[in-house]
Order: structure tokens, then sequence, then C-alpha cells
């Protein structure tokens, strides 16, 4: 239960218990700062408390938003603060330093809440304030300025800006024009009936799996009710994220769910078009699995790019802008070029519509086939922006950001013992990183037997060289892709070179696992959580350490065998890095870790 304490002398027609009591907080009256600083020490610390002017005249959506959104620990409107358990001491030292400056008597004309803020913001301490645009919250010192504050009221329509709040600002085409116009009001419809975002995510989940389900049966019928289905799960999955802005039930748990289940919808679905491909005498896993990596690497460019930049600062008097970052800022004031820039790069709305209608219409391989050379193109583009981006623009890479890079290359124990035993350095991180990768690469595309390994062992010295120092370089933000298409790429090739009956699968599962540890690694790091603990890492044996078994594997055991081997690497690895995940998720939810919301990744 929330605690509201409402100071000051009551206004005779004023709605603000109410609509206090309406989000959810237990009301209580004080006449003055000493008593507004008796009732806060009786609320427990592990409570929300707010302070609020009784005077307040506002948008009950404008409270909502300052008073119960569970990301900030202090948040402030006009005439309200409040406080999570986080921010509960910074908000009682402010509250004694006024009862003591005002001597304890009767409250001054200016608003006890905001000299609490004032005094929050003299300690230096952080009180978010959420952007009201023409939301009204204001305390009126006469009765014209009331009368005035009572007509802003009236005068907007506080429902419809929530209804619009709750749509990301920044979105796709498709999801923009497509989607959110209708699924706003699904949202609302779930607030209303006490439905919880995680439900709403889980229900995406069921329907994308049954869409998965569907495709699986390699029927024409089929195949209409994936696509179908697959949208459905997609306006779920908008659902449940305006649902959170607009109810403001934001969660660490929420957000992990959100974006986890994002990619097991996805990579479900493709595994049910490769099996009702299969059913039809075509074998598209090749393809499946190859979707899936170019996916999963775009992915981690993305999180690699920003991870790299986003606590960068300026070198010198040196901007961090770049002419890249102009031109880009130029073409977004033209209105036409910012809808074709955020389709052709694929995100998630269109690729979704195009897989959908793709399935519906015509075959499994002509979908992968769109898919492929749609994801590529887009990598190519967003990667060679942030590449140009990265070579002009002048900044210097932070401990933290070069920390994060390292947790996302993965490295294993293999690499970190070459690193400790060779002395010499053989170059520049990427440098190394891209040498040991090529070599890799020609080595299973040979048809030797045993040059795959010999080309593992090699990329494992490239990998353990290539974090010997910090990755601050202006391009180091690419090594960790360049790890996982080495990892991913060779399963994928080992694999279909076994040429038998249920290895590209098995390779699929494994792809699938490793790929569910590194989504989690990005997770964990943009929840400020750190990267998953050291023993987790060396258990599943780091990127290096499962590419050379992989090639180990692939050269001693017959190609059956192979299948095998990899089934059980797959299984394994899922069983340890799932519970993990899910025990690490689960204890932060009721740790009480900030609550956090995503906003999704462009791709």
């Amino acid at each position: 239960m929330s605690t509201a304490i409402l100071t000051g002398q009551p206004v005779p027609g004023s709605s603000i218990e109410g609509d206090l009591r309406s989000l959810g907080f237990d009301v209580r009256i004080a006449s003055d700062a000493a008593e507004a600083e008796t009732l806060l020490a009786q609320v427990p610390g592990d409570q929300r408390v707010a302070v609020v002017d009784a005077r307040f005249v506002g948008h009950v959506h404008a409270l909502r938003l300052g008073l119960t959104d569970p990301r900030f620990p202090l948040a402030a409107v006009a005439g309200a603060v409040t406080a999570q358990p986080a921010g509960r001491q910074a908000l009682t030292r402010a509250v004694a330093r006024e009862n003591s400056a005002g001597g304890g008597t009767a409250l001054a004309v200016d608003s006890l809440a905001d000299r609490i803020v004032t005094a929050l913001d003299a300690d230096g301490t952080a009180v978010h304030r959420p952007e009201l645009g023409r939301l009204v919250a204001a305390v009126p010192v006469d009765p014209q300025a009331g009368n005035e504050a009572r007509q802003a009221v009236a005068a907007v329509d506080d429902e419809a800006i929530r209804l619009k709040s709750a749509v990301k600002a920044r979105d796709g085409f498709f999801t923009t024009y497509f989607i959110s116009p209708y699924s706003r009001y699904i949202a609302r419809w779930c607030a209303r009936r006490g439905l919880t975002p995680n439900q709403v995510t889980t229900a995406s989940l069921l329907t994308a799996l049954i869409a998965a389900g569907c495709a699986a049966t390699g029927t024409r019928g089929g195949f209409v009710a994936a696509g179908v289905l697959l949208i459905a799960s997609f306006v779920l999955d908008c659902t449940d994220g305006q649902l959170a802005r607009y109810s403001l039930q934001y969660s660490t748990l929420g957000a992990w769910l959100d974006a986890t289940f994002d990619r097991a919808k996805e990579y479900a679905y493709y595994a049910g078009l490769a099996l009702g491909a299969a059913r039809g005498g075509d074998d598209v896993w090749a393809l499946a699995l190859g979707a899936m990596v170019l996916q999963t690497c775009r992915h981690v460019v993305d999180f690699s790019f920003n991870e790299a930049n986003h606590d960068a600062t300026a070198l010198g008097k040196l901007s961090l802008a770049s002419p890249t970052a102009a031109l880009s800022d130029k073409l977004d004031s033209v209105g036409w070029t910012v809808w074709i820039r955020r389709m052709i790069v694929l995100p998630i709305g269109e690729r979704w519509a195009m897989i959908a209608v793709l399935t519906a219409v015509t075959t499994p391989r002509i979908t992968f086939y769109a898919l492929l050379i749609g994801c590529a193109f887009a990598a190519t583009y967003t990667t060679a922006g942030r590449v140009l981006r990265s070579l002009t623009r002048k900044a210097q890479r932070t401990d933290r950001a070069a920390q994060a890079l390292a947790d996302l290359a993965d490295n294993g124990p293999l690499a970190y013992l070459v690193a400790r035993a060779t002395r010499a350095r053989l170059g520049a991180p990427l440098l190394v990183a891209l040498a040991g990768t090529a070599v890799l690469a020609v080595a299973l595309f040979s048809g030797v037997t045993w040059a795959p390994v010999a080309g593992a062992v090699v990329y494992t010295v490239a990998a353990g060289q290539a974090l010997y120092r910090p990755l601050k370089g202006s391009l180091d933000w690419l090594v960790p892709p360049l790890f996982r298409a080495a990892e991913y790429g060779t399963v994928l090739i080992l694999a279909a070179e076994a040429d038998v009956q249920g290895a590209l699968p098995a390779a699929f599962g494994l792809v699938s696992a490793v790929a569910y540890h590194h989504y989690d690694t990005v997770y964990r790091i943009r929840g400020d959580a750190g990267a998953p603990p050291a023993w987790l890492v060396r258990v599943i044996g780091g990127h290096e350490g499962r590419t050379l078994l992989v090639a180990v594997l692939a050269a001693v055991l017959t190609a059956s065998q192979f299948t095998v081997a990899l089934t059980v690497l797959a299984v394994a690895i899922a069983l340890v890095v799932l519970v993990e995940s899910i025990r690490f998720w689960v204890a932060a939810h009721k740790g009480g870790a900030p609550a956090v919301h995503d906003e999704g990744e462009p791709a």
C-alpha cells in the first residue's frame, strides 16, 4: 500500500483526495510541516510515500506520471513529490530540513512539496520530472489562478493524452500505421480488467508458438493460419508495452520477458517453417539457421555499438557529432525520408509482416530467401553507417563501455589461458579478431577433415589476444559481432557438411541455446546488473571453447554421432543457461531491482 500525505488546509470541492485514492494511495492529512514529518516517520520504510499539496489542481494522469512510475526512486510534479524505498532517506532529510527551517509552524504560502523538491535538488539528489506536455499540474496561490487552472484541466482530455503516450514516440512504419491505431485500445481494455503486461507478453508468446505449430503442418491452410497468428502475436507484442506505458506497470522481470520472448517467438517460427517445409519434401533448415544467425548478429551489432558509445566523452574541444551523424539528422528533417530509413532496416514490425504474408501466399523457401536478402541489406546499411560514424567522430570510450564489450565478447577459459600464457602481442584487438575469424573461415571451407580444428585453435589464440587490452578503439565494438558470426557460422557449416538427416535441426537447437545466453548477457548489461557469473561462462566454455569443441567433434565422430553430440550439447547448454537466467531475473524482480521497460531494438 502506498501512502500520500496531503499537506495544508483542505480546499472545498477539491477532488485531490479521491484522485489519490484512485491511484492506490492511502491518504493522510497534515496541517503543517511538523505533522507531515511525523506522519512520514510512521509510514513503513518499504512502502512508497508521497507529499502532496492540498491545493493541487491538475489531471489525474499528471499525478499518475508523477507519483506512481516505479522506475524512479524520487519523482515530482508541481505540488507533489514521491519517494520509493530507495529514495526514502533523501526525502526524510529534506522534510526534516523544511520543518526545521519553518520552525514547525503552519505551512507557508508556497507549497511544502515544492520546497522539499528544492531541498532535494540542493542536495544533488536526482528527482525525476515527467514530461507532462498539455497535462496540467499546478498549485494555485489565489482563486483566480485556481479558476484558470481548472479551466485548463477541463480543456484537455487527459485520457486521450494517456492513450497517445502509451504508444512509443519512435516506431516503425508498419507498427505506427497498421498496429498502434487500435492496439492502444486493446491495452486500455486490458488495463481496465486488471491484466498485467507480463500476462499479455505470455499470451503473445503462446500465440506465436501456435503459429509455429501451424506452419509445421506443411499445409497451405496451416501456412495461412500461421501468418494470421504471427500478426496477432505481434499485435499482442505491441500491446504489452503500451499497457506498461498506459498503466505505468514497469518491472525488471517484465522488460526481460518482453525482450527474451521476442527472440524466442521469431526463432521458434523459423523452426516451424523449416519443419513444415520438410513435410513437403523441401529441406530449408540451413536457410532457417542462416536467418537466425544473421538476425542475431544484427542485434549484437546494435547492442555493441550502443554500449560502446552511450557514455562516450568528446576528446578535447571536439564534439561527439560526426559528418555522418549530421547528414542523418539532416535527412530526418525531411519527413518522408524518416519512414524510408526506418523501413529499410527491416525492424520487427516490417520483418514480421513480411514473414507472415510470404508464409501465407508462398513457400517457406521463398520466405527465407526474402528474409535473408532483406536482413542482409539492412545489416549492411546499418553497420556501414555505424562504421562511418565511429571513424569520423572523436570520442573517448569509458572503462565501463570497454568492460561491457569484453562481457559481450564472451571469452571463455581457453582464451584467458592463452592471454596469460602468451607474452607477444599480435596487434590491435579488431585486427586480431578479424585475422582469427578469417583463418577459421578458410579452414571451414577447405574440405580437409582436420583443418577446422586447426582453424579453431588459431581462432582461440586470436580470441585471447583480442582482449588483452581494453576494447576502446573506434571500431572495437565490432569484436563481439565477429565472434558471434564465427561461432554460429562454424556450427552451421559443419552441420551442413555432415549431410545427414537431423544435423541441421540439432545445430539450430545448439545455436538457439547459445544465442539465448548471449541475449541474456545483453539484457543484464543494459539493466546495469553486470555480466552473467564467471562460473557460467566457464561451464559452457566461452565462444572459443564451444567453437573448438564443435570442430573436434566433427573431425572425430561420424555424421550420425556428430548429430547426437550437437543435440546433447544443445540440451546441456540450454539447461544450464536457462536455470541460471530464470533464477537471476526472478530474484532481481523479488529483490526490488529498479523497474525498467524495454522499448525494443530497431532490428
